[in-house]
């Protein structure tokens, strides 16, 4: 098996196996791939797209490139959602509580910014001396102990995925619709919830400008989840305007304590 060989196939629209992912993701990580090889093979998946298969393969190979959480309790269920983001979102902050004091746990790991607004972690780390950094069993004794836990990725955490979207970043190949599902499941798998709401936007302040796009990104995260063996619901949602009244990081979590 070379690099090669899979950029080719690849390219020519035939469909990868799960050994050439394995392959192709592990290389890379270790660094026995190059990065030119890497964006060939990126350019690639922009062009002729990925299968299901090949979607839920790849999400489970960045998963498994670094740490994953265990998080397995007798008798709950842990969950996360994501928002694929806009401006003045700041429903994690809100709905997390909500769903925590509902006596459903919660454990998320979140990302810094979302396009042209802010992420989770930087409208939380806008609060003087809050960490957003926590090993293992510091963010489990958490969740046993008020429910809910919001982190940033950690370094040893899917570092696939961190040197995968830094390439994407400098090659045109961010908006590929399987390579951004599988950026963002491949957190939500190693963060170990059994249950995932996923929350894409449409619109103006969005990344996804127009529904169609939205409707193929929400399917693909959903059929990722399904062959990976976790519950995963998709809604759609608009950004054609702010949401809520206050827009910037400290003023969204203000707003967001106030409701």
């Amino acid at each position: 098996m070379n690099m090669v060989g899979i950029i080719e196939k690849k390219r020519n629209g035939y469909v990868l196996t799960k050994k050439d992912i394995d392959f192709l993701i592990e290389g890379y990580v270790n660094e026995s791939i190059p990065d030119y090889q890497v964006s060939a093979w990126a350019m690639a998946v922009y062009f002729q797209g990925m299968t299901a298969e090949e979607t839920a393969n790849l999400t489970l190979a960045m998963a498994n490139s670094g740490s994953k959480l265990n998080l397995i309790s007798p008798g709950k269920i842990f969950v996360d959602k994501h928002s694929s983001g806009g401006v003045g979102d700041k429903t994690t902050l809100i709905i997390g509580p909500m769903v925590a004091a509902c006596g459903v746990p919660v454990a998320k790991m979140s990302g810094r910014g979302l396009g042209h607004t802010g992420g989770t972690i930087d409208k939380l780390s806008a609060i003087p001396g809050f960490r957003v950094e926590m090993e293992e069993a510091e963010f489990l004794t958490q969740i046993e102990k008020i429910g809910i836990s919001v982190i940033a990725q950690t370094g040893n955490m899917v570092p696939a995925d961190k040197k995968l979207y830094a390439l994407r970043d400098v090659t045109a190949t961010v908006d590929s619709i399987p390579l951004i599902a599988s950026s963002i499941m491949s957190k939500k798998i190693a963060a170990g919830a059994q249950a995932i709401v996923l929350d894409v936007k449409y619109g103006s302040g969005a990344f996804m400008s127009s529904i169609e796009e939205a409707k193929k990104l929400a399917q693909t995260m959903v059929d990722i989840g399904e062959n990976l063996n976790r519950e995963t619901v998709a809604i759609l949602s608009k950004m054609d305007q702010p949401l809520g009244r206050a827009i910037g990081n400290s003023l969204e979590v203000l707003e967001a304590i106030e409701y």
